[in-house]
């Protein structure tokens, strides 16, 4: 489709619209790690499994807090009133995530204390209190706090001489409150609980199948009177603080990104605290005295019954207990790259034809890493020119570009060092390139670089020809066998050429917006979207079949969703297949009566960005998800899928995720989410693409 769709503006659509026709993004992040909750609570998943995403609940709320909840704290206390897509203001959303987020605490908590503690003291995986040990146990628990803890303690007094210490934030840590015991007078100290050492202090097996463990608070705890010798301990209560680390970098053209970024960094540690959790049974003038020196307000305290901060159940789910988790699945080497008695290059591959991955279904390791590596290593290839937003701290794609670079190839890496929580990773790989050799390039001021490109330019005889990768997700090889992505390998001439188009705009000072075969952010994807939507509706009044798929992570997008809403009332069906936020409501009169949105979560995190427009015959696989960052603050890269043979497979995705026995989470007219099917048999889409891969999978 070309660009000569005149595209209606946005507000000649509102007013066809209902006013209240977007649910509240903040409240539908929380919906999502509802359904994560969901999968912990589900006993049909195996126990460690089950503890695996209570672990994984935990980070997400962290996260949300560190991110969004301080940026709305932000707003409100320096007075930027605005109010969300649904109306409300930053003091409505707060209060209301407050009242969310002690609901689902409370139910994460109990899931664990009623249900995993106990079936995994059944299975002899015990976490155990201090006063369930035995005499023999203490002793060597004592041995070992003094030997290997006790040293690297530092109780901090708070007194007139010893101001309240800082407390950095995710960091677990002991209120303890002591009494002279002549005098009778109480003090206040503060044990942090260190952050280098296991949570959990895993004691002597006893029996080749008995796994005990004793929370580190625990046993500092339990030798406190060595801490505050002559001193009577009067009480003590774990705590746990959440600090603001939604910065931003001021970039000035005329400033080192990475130095400017470096200052940031340091100063993330000391943001304001957005969240205090505290146990349940402390006491309240303690927990007044965290709230005025923390400078906490009483709506953010979460009390939790049981531990604080169950990410650490990633040490208990890596227990060998192979009955209690997920059989293990091995990806497989996608069969165009499968090596027979004469191993052909990926090249010589790539030349016979596009080649479509998806992982972790797909071998990462032997298609898109093995790409790269063979570009590094052949020494008919002159430039390797690629984005990394996130990788692995052991990188094998970063190990092969710097090879690539020592043996001479012009290379060149867009890292993105803005990229959340990966900075100072990703500043260390931007150095070690720098020393190798490649070129390496921050990015375009004002924007991150979230697409996932790859080019690769190789001289064959007389002419030069492109191998080019585009994906959906990270180059990555850790998170490859986790996340869901796919990916396409191919020689195409107009793809590469697109690609060297994109690169010379990261760059250098190109201004190219427009391009072949791509959308590229921030300039092309919504738009490029919104044409298809539009022509879906023209060809629908044409009385053509017509239907719009779209898998996403999240759909926040307040234009994208209009057109959608345009689309359903024009009677064109919509179907949305989307893992965590979702702006849309559905079976709304007047706007979403044609539309049906799932939510698919299992043991892989989905995480391919797909687009399936069947008038027009369109398919499209990219970085970017239906957000205002991905739309206008980022570089993200959409591109058509042309192939049939490709464009069937993605369809078959699909087709699988949007069966009606598929268990999914169905999002319902009042904005809450369904469990479905609820009767008949249930299929498991990720169960399904396993087996097609490996067919001797039950």
């Amino acid at each position: 489709m070309g660009n000569d769709l005149t595209v209606s503006e946005p507000s000649t659509i509102e007013d066809e619209l209902p006013e209240d026709r977007y649910l509240n993004r903040e409240l539908s992040w929380l919906d999502f790690n509802s359904r994560v909750l969901c999968l912990a609570e589900d006993d049909q998943n195996p126990l460690l499994e089950r503890a695996k995403f209570l672990a994984i609940f935990a980070s997400n709320l962290d996260e949300f807090y560190m991110v969004r909840v301080a940026g709305l704290k932000r707003r409100h206390e320096t007075g930027l009133s605005v109010r969300s897509a649904d109306g409300l203001s930053p003091r409505e959303q707060l209060a209301l995530i407050g009242q969310r987020t002690q609901q689902i605490s409370k139910r994460h908590a109990r899931v664990f204390l009623e249900e995993i503690l106990p079936a995994l003291t059944e299975d002899n995986v015990r976490i155990v209190a201090w006063s369930e040990l035995d005499a023999v146990q203490r002793e060597r628990l004592s041995a070992y706090f003094h030997e290997q803890v006790f040293p690297v303690l530092t109780p901090l007094a708070v007194d007139p001489a010893h101001p309240f210490p800082f407390v950095s934030g995710l960091s677990l840590n002991l209120a303890v409150t002591v009494r002279e015991p002549e005098e009778g007078g109480e003090h206040f100290a503060r044990v942090k609980v260190p952050d280098n050492v296991d949570r959990f202090v895993r004691l002597r097996k006893e029996a080749e199948s008995n796994d005990v463990f004793l929370p580190m608070e625990e046993l500092i705890a339990a030798h406190l009177d060595v801490l505050f010798q002559g001193m009577e301990i009067v009480e003590h209560h774990a705590f746990r603080i959440t600090r603001n680390a939604d910065f931003e970098v001021a970039e000035d053209r005329d400033e080192d990104l990475l130095q400017a970024l470096e200052r940031e960094l340091a100063r993330r540690r000391f943001g304001s605290p957005v969240r205090l959790e505290v146990a349940d049974d402390m006491s309240e003038h303690m927990l007044e005295l965290l709230l005025r020196e923390l400078d906490v307000h009483p709506d953010d305290v979460i009390q939790v019954p049981g531990l604080l901060d169950l990410s650490c159940l990633w040490q208990i789910y890596g227990v060998d207990r192979p009955h209690l988790k997920d059989a293990p699945f091995v990806p497989v080497t996608h069969s165009a790259f499968a090596e027979g008695e004469q191993p052909k290059s990926v090249f010589s591959t790539l030349r016979d034809g596009d080649v479509l991955v998806h992982h972790p279904y797909d071998s990462f390791s032997t298609s898109v890493q093995r790409f790269i590596e063979q570009a590094a290593a052949d020494p008919h290839v002159l430039a390797i020119k690629q984005t990394l937003y996130r990788t692995s701290g052991d990188s094998p794609i970063v190990n092969a570009l710097i090879d690539a670079a020592e043996a001479g190839k012009q290379v060149v890496a867009l890292v993105e060092i803005k990229a959340r929580f990966d900075e100072q990773a990703n500043i260390k790989w931007a150095r070690a390139l720098e020393k190798a050799g490649v070129h390496v390039v921050y990015g375009l001021v004002g924007l991150k670089t979230h697409c996932k490109t790859c080019l690769v330019v190789r001289r064959e005889g007389n002419q030069i020809r492109r191998y080019a990768h585009i994906g959906t997700g990270n180059y990555n090889p850790k998170t490859a066998r986790l996340y869901e992505d796919v990916g396409i390998l191919t020689a195409d001439p107009e793809l590469g050429g697109d690609l060297t188009d994109l690169f010379n705009s990261l760059t250098g000072y190109s201004r190219k917006t427009n391009y072949r075969n791509l959308l590229v952010a921030p300039y092309g994807v919504r738009r490029g979207i919104v044409e298809r939507i539009e022509k879906e509706i023209a060809l629908h009044e044409a009385g053509k079949p017509t239907r719009i798929r779209m898998k996403a992570n999240a759909l926040v997008d307040e234009q994208v969703i209009d057109w959608l809403y345009r689309a359903s009332n024009a009677g064109v069906p919509v179907q949305i297949v989307v893992r965590g936020i979702c702006a849309l409501k559905v079976g709304v009169k007047g706007a979403s009566e044609n539309i049906e949105v799932r939510s698919i979560l299992g043991r892989f995190l989905e995480h391919s960005r797909l687009f399936h427009f069947l008038g027009s015959d369109e398919m499209w696989i990219g970085s970017a998800d239906m957000m205002h960052r991905n739309l206008d603050r980022r570089v993200e890269v959409m591109a058509q899928v042309k192939d049939p043979r490709l464009a069937a497979h993605l369809g078959e995705i699909f087709d699988s995720a949007l069966d009606p026995q598929t268990h999914c989470w169905e999002l319902q007219p009042d904005g809450s989410w369904k469990e479905s099917p609820t009767s008949g048999p249930r299929h498991e889409h990720q169960d399904l693409m396993m087996r097609r891969r490996r067919p001797s999978i039950a």
